[in-house]
């Protein structure tokens, strides 16, 4: 009851964690984007980014702590973007 009142309280160690998390993976977006991996830099970077917003929806957007239902929610939504994201890929990629 107690908790529900006052919300989850996150330390500020992991917020400082998930930062320092989210710096190092974009030194590495920045590393990578320097080699050439052919059309595997579009997926590599794609891949990170997707790391990325999922640290700062579990950790800063507090999803971490809510119920199954919101996450799955959540999820089917990005699923839902990820679909669109790629047939629009494969529109551009076939014209």
């Amino acid at each position: 009851m107690a908790e529900q009142e006052h919300g989850h309280i996150v330390g500020y160690s992991t917020f400082v964690a998930v930062w320092l998390a989210l710096l190092v993976l974009t030194a590495i977006t920045v590393a990578v984007s320097r080699i050439h991996l052919g059309p595997l830099n579009i997926w590599v970077a794609l891949g990170i980014a997707s790391v990325k917003s999922g640290l700062v929806i579990a950790f800063f957007m507090h999803m971490k702590y809510e119920g199954r239902l919101l996450r799955l929610s959540l999820f089917a939504a990005l699923v839902t973007l990820a679909i669109f994201i790629g047939f629009t890929f494969f529109d551009v990629l076939y014209r």
